[in-house]
């Protein structure tokens, strides 16, 4: 049987974050009972002081940490042991996601999770061995009955490594209980000290609509922190404000003796000594894993890598660990407001940001801080099309819709810059004109957040599920040829979706549908594969990215590079560079051989079912792509 796995983003996701939602709390964190916390132990080197790379809870890409990750000092092969009595109830070897990993369910109904596992020892590492033999498959998925593999407090059940989707090796540890992830350093582990409040970097202002404003302009904005002391962090002067705006926080934790940067558990926003925002992430729901799309500013994390936590809930976030007033929308109209934020972690360490919103009324005529002159521009912000241009002589901006035209007023100015705001909710314009030139746009449809919808079209055809979306999405999808090659524009990389979509694409210029033929998602200058399946001339499939698609072929097969080769077994790197890896499959003198795959590094290394056994006689090793090319390698070991 071939080694099968998924390289499609989503399954790389899933696989990489079972985390996903927190349930909502009030208060301050409740401690684990006296028995619990005596009765788990620290999975490595317990008694000894231990350090943390990551936290429960903490902000990644696409959700949130489910559990924490323990230092190794950069080694592999360091004890694992059991937290606490009870039996293995899962052992799960994977490429992706928690790599090789270990679920053991204890007697109060409790399961802790390690993950990155360089080896499972004992008994149970040479059944799951003998398994992947028979099954002749790398990755495997094995479920055990309370009986077949019980343990103690303090067992060594497998040595910890970089497996998966680690990016270096450490222990990913988890407690879950009833589908949620809890937070292991609830549980009196004395092991790890943290004595250091978090820190705050930047703050963000937004304004949330078309009459509010940040220093007289409309956007989202970014401000530097100053430090005034460990536990404070301020902007030294104010911020002028109007209207609604949101407030972000971007901000790390760090712990005793660590260099690791790790999540803030808890933030609270008090504008005027009255709270307006508490976030308290003490549980992690495993089934939502990509909710945290709506608690950042998805767009900065996916163009800049930066993650900033949103201090408001915007309409589609549906995560349940808030308590608000007024979904944390702070409003400037009749007086200054005072913001305090506090950030705290588990330890109960806490440090404060404070800056000040001035009342100012929006103003027609701005200064800007910058001296660079305005292209003509254009940016769509939540249910605003913000048009940014240089000054023309009377500024003027008319608007095209369905043949109709309309004349825009200047929403403010300034020497270098006119910018004009237009509602979606009220017009999708075709186009606008000003002194300076056209843009065009390709708006087609207004997509609901909550209910199925399908938009159709000549060139495709767009299935939305329910909740696929965090917001209304004004969708813009268009056709175009380019060097022979036609591409397919489908909303935009920016604009963030919950639940995957279906799409079908209609071509225009002949395909022929052939195995090495498919679809691929653009992104700058590279290509990811998708995928597709095509029926009467049509290619349907499904996709968590919005963004640009098209057709490419792939007729290189994979590359494989001997690293060694001998009788005492094989290591190899496979690469393929446009549709990737499909699988591979390795034998010697026609008898199928375990590959353990790090597609981190593209090695394969050999795991011999018998370890006294030399390599010795003819191996074969083919790697086939997604398109089905494929590469055969062949030697014999005297």
């Amino acid at each position: 049987m071939k080694n099968f796995w998924n390289f499609r983003l989503s399954r790389f996701v899933l696989l990489l974050a079972l985390p996903g939602l927190a349930a909502a709390q009030s208060g301050d964190p409740e401690p684990v009972s006296e028995t619990a916390s005596t009765t788990y132990l620290f999975p490595i080197n317990p008694g000894q002081p231990n350090y943390l790379a990551g936290t429960m809870g903490e902000l990644r890409s696409s959700h949130f940490h489910g559990g924490i990750d323990i230092r190794t000092n950069n080694r592999i092969g360091i004890p694992v042991l059991s937290t606490r009595e009870g039996y293995v109830s899962r052992a799960q070897v994977s490429a992706f996601g928690y790599g090789t990993v270990l679920y053991v369910t204890h007697p109060d109904g409790k399961v802790s999770v390690y993950g990155h596992l360089d080896k499972i020892t004992g008994k149970l590492g040479a059944m799951v061995k003998r398994e992947q033999y028979r099954r002749k498959t790398f990755e495997i998925n094995l479920q055990f009955q309370a009986n077949e593999f019980p343990v103690q407090r303090g067992d060594t059940i497998g040595l910890s490594g970089n497996t998966g989707s680690s990016q270096g090796p450490h222990l990913h540890f988890e407690i879950r209980e009833d589908n949620h992830v809890l937070n292991p350093l609830k549980f009196g582990f004395t092991e790890v000290k943290d004595n250091i409040p978090p820190s705050g970097q930047k703050v963000a202002l937004k304004t949330l609509d078309l009459n509010s404003r940040i220093n007289d302009r409309f956007g989202r904005f970014e401000f530097t922190l100053v430090k005034r002391s460990n536990q404070e962090y301020v902007l030294p002067f104010p911020i002028l404000a109007y209207g609604r705006i949101g407030v972000e926080i971007l901000g790390n934790d760090r712990m005793d003796a660590s260099t690791g940067r790790c999540g803030i558990n808890y933030i609270e926003m008090d504008v005027d000594s009255q709270k307006v925002f508490s976030q308290y992430i003490e549980r992690v729901d495993l089934e939502e894993t990509r909710g945290i799309l709506a608690l950042m500013d998805y767009k900065t994390s996916e163009m800049r890598g930066k993650r900033f936590n949103k201090l408001y809930v915007d309409d589609g976030n549906r995560l349940p660990f808030y308590l608000t007033k007024d979904n944390g929308i702070i409003t400037v109209r009749d007086t200054d407001r005072q913001v305090n934020i506090t950030l705290k972690d588990e330890s109960g360490n806490t440090s404060a940001v404070r800056f000040r919103l001035k009342k100012t009324p929006p103003t027609s005529e701005i200064r800007l801080s910058t001296s660079r002159t305005a292209r003509l521009d254009y940016e769509v912000m939540g249910n605003t099309l913000v048009i940014e241009s240089k000054p023309c002589e009377n500024n003027q901006l008319d608007l095209f819709e369905q043949g109709k035209k309309q004349n825009v007023p200047v929403a403010y100015r300034s020497a270098q810059q006119v910018v004009y705001l237009i509602d979606l909710n009220r017009s999708l314009p075709d186009s606008v004109v000003t002194c300076t030139g056209t843009l065009t746009f390709h708006f087609k449809d207004v997509v609901p957040s909550a209910t199925e919808y399908t938009y159709y079209s000549d060139h495709a055809d767009v299935r939305f599920p329910a909740r696929a979306l965090y917001d209304t999405l004004f969708l813009n999808a268009t056709h175009y040829v380019d060097d022979g090659r036609e591409f397919f524009v489908i909303g935009n990389r920016t604009t963030p979706l919950h639940q995957p979509i279906q799409v079908t694409l209609k071509p225009t210029l002949p395909q022929f549908p052939a195995r090495n033929l498919a679809v691929y998602r653009r992104e700058g200058l590279s290509y990811h594969y998708v995928g597709g399946d095509w029926v009467n001339g049509k290619v349907k499939f499904n996709t968590q990215e919005l963004g640009e698609f098209t057709f490419l072929t792939d007729t290189i097969a994979p590359s494989i590079n001997r690293i060694r080769l001998d009788r005492n077994g094989a290591r190899f790197r496979i690469r393929d560079g446009r549709s990737g890896i499909a699988y591979y499959e390795a034998s010697l003198n026609g008898e199928w051989v375990l590959m353990a795959y790090d597609f981190k590094f593209g090695t394969l290394q050999s795991d011999k079912l018998d370890p006294k056994k030399p390599f010795k006689g003819d191996f074969e090793l083919k790697v086939v792509d997604r398109a089905g090319n494929e590469r055969i390698f062949k030697q014999k070991i005297l």
